[in-house]
């Protein structure tokens, strides 16, 4: 797998990954949200993750199947594109105006 240090990157990564979980059937897919991670934010002494300190990116998609939205969120290792995280957030039926 290669690097994911773009915005284009990530997405790849992100389509590639819905794909596998939800199928090729799947329209839309946004990214929402991609921040900055890394893997010892949560240890005490670890710090907050910057642009220049980090080692993953956590993303959150949303796309359309089958006439559902779902929201899910995925933690994609920055120095090979492995997703070692990927959890559905949201799952609904979006308001037709």
């Amino acid at each position: 797998m290669k690097p994911v240090k773009t915005r284009s990157d990530a997405e790849e990564a992100a389509r590639k990954a819905i794909e596998i979980l939800y199928g090729p059937e799947y329209k839309d897919l946004k990214i929402r949200e991609m921040l900055p991670y890394i893997s010892d934010q949560l240890v005490v002494k670890g710090g907050l993750p910057t642009e220049d300190r980090k080692d993953s990116w956590d993303i959150q998609v949303t796309f359309l199947l089958q006439g559902t939205q779902f929201t899910v969120d995925l933690l994609v290792m920055e120095k090979d594109g492995q997703i070692v995280n990927a959890r559905l957030i949201d799952k609904m039926t979006p308001i037709q105006a």
